[in-house]
């Protein structure tokens, strides 16, 4: 009876709180410069499932457009090009980082302390961001 019931407790707390699908970690999100347009997004996006999230969209109450990027180099050349889509593979991790993948902001409406993003897999939303500038 013991060894039944100390299974049980080990069980319940194997279990806790489910862990969201998504996870994003390191976010850092440029401020416009006065006179720009533009703003940069990084950050670390985590798949804690057994199935590949494909993040088709980004929205942003702050910024009138959103886009997915990434920096190549052609040609000894850096290239920046629009993605359709970014990947997040099972059980893995994408990193948004200056000189690859990362988030282009543009259009920016009034911005105070904080940015908020919506990140979509098709019409779904699967992720809330929420960056407070907090004197970055």
């Amino acid at each position: 009876m013991r060894v039944a019931l100390i299974a049980i407790v080990l069980l319940l707390a194997a279990c806790g709180e489910p862990q969201p699908p998504l996870v994003a970690s390191d976010v850092h999100i440029t401020r416009p410069l006065p006179g720009r347009h533009v703003s940069a997004g990084y950050l670390v996006l985590s798949n804690t499932t057994s199935d590949d999230i494909r993040i088709t969209r980004v929205t942003s109450p702050e910024f009138g457009k959103v886009q997915i990027h990434e920096t190549k180099i052609e040609d000894g050349i850096a290239r920046m090009h629009a993605l359709e889509e970014l990947i997040v593979p099972a059980h893995g991790s994408v990193k948004l980082e200056s000189g690859g993948k990362h988030l282009m902001l543009m259009r920016p409406d009034e911005i105070e302390d904080s940015v908020s993003l919506q990140l979509y897999s098709g019409d779904a939303p699967v992720l809330t961001i929420h960056f407070d500038f907090g004197g970055n």
